[in-house]
């Protein structure tokens, strides 16, 4: 079972609902006022702090392609200790790596 996306399941099971979030992410996302890497690296930390590793990892990419460097990445999840302690980068930093690395350049 853990090789079930998630978002595979809930656009089979309930596609108005994920267009619907997805519209409303897209939305805040392109309303706050952030740049995109910022944004990017904001999101990564906060999905740090809940242990949010396929997260962290799907947006490390989306960082890099933001323009960020594996440094802001990993700083990104690193900064959680301040917040959520431990856990986070346990759970994170290797995913945040990864999804660095694997990314496109």
């Amino acid at each position: 079972m853990a090789d079930v996306n998630p978002f595979e399941v809930w656009g089979k099971e309930n596609p108005a609902t994920m267009q619907a979030f997805f519209k409303f992410a897209g939305d805040l996302q392109s309303g706050c006022g952030l740049d995109e890497k910022t944004f990017q690296l904001i999101y990564m930390g906060i999905q740090a702090s809940r242990g949010g590793v396929g997260s962290v990892s799907a947006h490390a990419g989306f960082a890099k392609k933001a323009g960020a460097t594996k440094q802001e990445v990993l700083g990104a999840v690193l900064v959680t200790l301040m917040t959520s302690g431990i856990n986070g980068v346990n759970d994170c930093l290797a995913a945040a790596a990864a999804g660095y690395d694997n990314a496109p350049a």
